[in-house]
C-alpha cells in the first residue's frame, strides 16, 4: 500500500514586491487595500507580508472596482464571495473581472458568474436580423436584501447632493427589508437634520423595535430627545448607547452638560471625567 501523503498548506508565496510587480499597483495602494479589509494577508517569520493567488485577484479587482466608483459596502461584500470561489492556483489572464451596472460580475473562460453569488449568467451570441438566434440574458430577481442594499446604497451617495432624494432611497431600502437598522438609521438622522423631529421620533422608535442595541442609533436618539426638550429621555437614550458602546466619550459629554440641566451635580462631574479621560 502506497503511504498517504501528508497535506500541505497551501503556500502564500508572494510578497508586496511581486505584488507591484504582477498587478502594476504601488505599495501604498496595496496598503490601503489590505488596510480597508479586501485581503488578509499573512506574515512569514520575518514578519513580512505574503499573499496568496487568491489575494492578488482580489487586490487588482478591488482597485478596479473602487475606480469604477461601485460602494465600498458592495465591493467588501463580493470580495468575500469571490474568494469562495477561486481556485487555489491558475494563470492571471484567466479571469476578467469588472462592474456589469451595479454587479460584479467574472469572465472565466466563456463562462459569467456573479462574483456575490455564485450565480452563473446566460451568454449568447447571434444576429436577429438574419434569423440567428439571439437570447437576451436575464438577470436573476435581485432578493429582498439586494434591493435594500442597493437603496442605502443609492441613499449614501444621494445624502450630500440630495437629502429628499437620499431619504426617499432609505424608505425604499426599509420597504424591501423592514429589518434594515442602517437605513432606518439614516434616514432618522436626515428627518432630524431637516428639523422634522416628530417624524425622526417615528423612524428611531421603529429602529429600536428591531430589538438591536446599537450605540449610534441609542446615541442619535438622546441627540434628538435633547433638542426636543426631554433631557431625562435623553439621558437613558445615552445610557442605551454606551451600554453597547463603553467607548463612547460623546455620550458621556452629553450625559455631563444633562445631568448638570437637571441640577445633578456629582453625575455630572462623573460623567464629564469619563469623557475627558477617552478624549485624551
Amino acid at each position: 500500500m502506497s503511504p498517504i501523503p501528508h497535506p500541505s498548506p497551501i503556500p502564500r508565496p508572494y510578497g508586496v514586491r511581486d505584488v507591484e510587480r504582477l498587478l502594476g499597483l504601488s505599495r501604498a495602494t496595496i496598503q490601503s487595500l489590505v488596510r480597508a479589509g479586501f485581503v488578509a494577508p499573512e506574515k512569514d517569520w520575518r514578519g513580512t507580508l505574503r499573499f496568496s493567488f487568491q489575494d492578488l485577484i482580489v487586490l487588482r479587482t478591488a482597485q478596479s472596482l473602487v475606480q469604477s466608483r461601485i460602494p465600498q459596502r458592495r465591493i467588501t461584500r463580493a470580495m468575500r464571495e469571490l474568494r469562495k470561489h477561486l481556485p487555489a492556483a491558475m494563470p492571471l489572464s484567466g479571469l476578467s473581472i469588472g462592474a456589469v451596472a451595479d454587479q460584479v460580475v467574472v469572465r472565466e473562460g466563456g463562462a459569467r458568474w456573479r462574483a456575490d453569488s455564485g450565480q452563473y449568467l446566460l451568454e449568447f451570441g447571434g444576429d436577429p436580423a438574419s434569423g440567428a438566434l439571439s437570447v437576451i440574458e436575464r438577470r436573476p430577481e435581485p432578493t429582498a436584501e439586494e434591493r435594500a442594499e442597493s437603496w442605502f446604497d443609492r441613499g449614501v451617495q444621494l445624502e450630500r447632493p440630495d437629502p429628499d432624494a437620499a431619504m426617499r432611497a432609505y424608505q425604499q431600502a426599509i420597504a424591501a427589508d423592514p429589518t434594515h437598522l442602517d437605513a432606518r438609521i439614516n434616514l432618522g438622522r436626515l428627518l432630524h437634520e431637516a428639523g422634522r423631529l416628530v417624524e425622526a421620533e417615528r423612524a428611531y422608535r421603529d429602529a429600536v423595535k428591531l430589538g438591536v442595541i446599537d450605540p449610534v442609533l441609542y446615541f442619535n436618539v438622546g441627540v434628538l430627545y435633547q433638542d426636543l426638550r426631554r433631557p431625562r429621555e435623553a439621558i437613558k437614550a445615552y445610557e442605551a448607547a454606551l451600554l453597547a458602546d463603553p467607548d463612547l466619550a460623546d455620550a458621556f459629554y452629553n450625559l455631563a452638560l444633562l445631568h448638570e440641566e437637571l441640577g445633578h451635580r456629582k453625575e455630572a462631574i462623573r460623567n464629564m471625567a469619563r469623557y475627558r479621560k477617552l478624549a485624551g
